[in-house]
């Protein structure tokens, strides 16, 4: 019998070898697979002759035998050991067909991908070539760390994708990395089920104090802009000194400006958020206005002069973002642009880009935020029971602003516009006092709290260490525009 299974391996072999061929052919596979089989064959016939050493190499028993014969012993002889290696032998053949077939028809890629206009998350996926399904599982996953209603036109998203060689198409993300801001990333990855998991990565930051100084040519915006200042800060500056100086009217070409303040920095050098404005200085003609940050023993915030005298007024004359408005119609008697009678106008009109931000005049509470006839979209704002402050014509409220809200001074709560009765777009603001509406230019306003005791003694200190550091910071500045000159 041992004979007969010797001389039975090469017929078994071709013909589980003809079968097995067939079954490849109708999985259509790659043209590689022919020259992968028949290596495979040549490779098991050797062994199987190797490990039957004792044929006589000069006798061809397989001539000696019928075909017949040898078609019925394949049964008998795939119970014995000699078929048993020979089923081992197309097992072997059947796993590197199945490896060489994985290697060729799929295969991992990198990709970025950019969000254009009309993008959402998950159609990026779905155009890629996943399922709704997929690309969904892919969106709640990444909605615990990071919300994908966020991304903007233009940013990138890097991708590792395992896709089909021959249609091209992603079958499965494998990795994902967004970087919604510097030194931030989010990671999704697959877990051991194969399931998505996410992580967020965040750099360890350093702060960076920065200093700039210059003369003011046109506006003050355009100047600081040109002298490396952040535009963030830009508004906060411009911010900070308008409770006490109206752009439009005090500021001159050749008056000069001094900024100190924060960034953060990535490893990588380069600045992932500005920090706050540490000393902001404008010098107007003869005067000068320096005004120092400081937080007090209970935590609040504010600008004072070197005196510890705190700038902010109670209510803000011109609480909008574009200070350089100018007055379209000042507060008392003036001829209505619609009725063309002479009536009272009982606050004042400030000219502004449709769209720009309208600010809190001083901290309370909201006690009207609604469409009010002549006045269009209308906010009133209760500071305390002595003084109110009220805004017209506005194009929409600020996200939360509603009746019972509490605000702070300089807070976002609307924009402008030119609803209800309005020739275009402006801000019509009201002061009342008492119940009496006044001027808001003219309002002896009181001031904020100043500061004094152990909070004073703290801020000299800081303003005095504060001195020494910029007087060193400014005159390194003018070396190196020396220098680049």
């Amino acid at each position: 019998m041992n004979l007969l299974a010797k001389k039975l391996n090469f017929k078994v072999l071709k013909l589980l070898a003809k079968n097995f061929d067939a079954n490849l052919k109708l999985k259509n596979k790659h043209k590689i697979v022919p020259l992968v089989y028949t290596f495979a064959v040549t490779f098991a016939f050797m062994l199987s002759l190797t490990r039957n050493n004792n044929v006589n190499a000069s006798v061809n028993p397989y001539d000696q035998i019928p075909m017949s014969e040898l078609e019925a012993g394949i049964e008998e002889t795939l119970d014995n050991d000699s078929g048993s290696y020979i089923k081992d032998s197309l097992d072997n053949i059947k796993s590197l067909f199945e490896l060489v077939n994985y290697g060729s028809s799929e295969k991992v890629v990198d990709k970025e991908i950019t969000v254009k206009k009309g993008d959402t998350f998950i159609s990026l996926f779905t155009d890629l070539g996943l399922t709704y399904k997929e690309a969904h599982d892919i969106y709640q996953t990444v909605k615990q760390v990071y919300n994908p209603t966020l991304l903007k036109v233009g940013q990138k998203i890097l991708l590792r994708t395992k896709i089909n060689v021959q249609s091209e198409t992603v079958i499965s993300v494998e990795s994902m990395l967004i970087e919604p801001n510097s030194g931030i990333r989010h990671i999704l990855t697959k877990n051991d089920q194969q399931q998505y998991v996410v992580t967020t990565h965040r750099d360890e930051l350093t702060d960076e104090i920065n200093s700039a100084s210059g003369i003011i040519s046109g506006s003050l915006s355009g100047s600081m802009s040109k002298h490396g200042v952040p535009h963030r800060l830009v508004a906060d500056f411009i911010k900070i000194f308008s409770y006490s100086v109206d752009f439009r009217r005090d500021l001159r070409k050749g008056d000069k400006f001094e900024i100190i303040y924060e960034n953060r920095i990535a490893p990588n050098g380069k600045v992932v958020k500005t920090g706050n404005i540490l000393y902001a200085a404008l010098k107007l003609r003869n005067e000068k206005i320096s005004l120092y940050r400081f937080a007090d023993k209970n935590g609040n915030v504010d600008y004072y002069n070197e005196k510890g005298q705190a700038m902010k007024k109670f209510l803000h004359k011109k609480p909008m973002a574009y200070q350089q408005a100018r007055i379209s119609s000042p507060f008392g008697k003036r001829r209505h642009p619609i009725y063309k009678d002479v009536r009272i106008h009982w606050g004042i009109d400030y000219a502004a880009p449709k769209g720009s931000a309208v600010y809190a005049g001083g901290d309370g509470v909201i006690v009207a935020a609604k469409y009010n006839g002549g006045y269009g979209k209308y906010i009133k704002i209760r500071h305390n029971s002595e003084f109110s402050t009220a805004y017209g014509h506005l194009n929409g409220y600020a996200k939360g602003i509603r009746p019972g809200v509490r605000v702070k001074q300089g807070q976002l709560i609307a924009y402008v516009g030119s609803t209800g009765r309005s020739t275009g777009p402006h801000l019509h603001y009201e002061v009342i006092k008492n119940g009496k509406r006044v001027n808001p230019l003219t309002i002896k306003a009181a001031t904020g709290n100043n500061l004094g005791g152990q909070n004073l003694k703290k801020f000299k200190t800081m303003v005095a260490d504060l001195k020494k550091s910029y007087s060193t910071m400014f005159a390194e500045s003018e070396t190196k525009k020396l220098a680049k000159k």
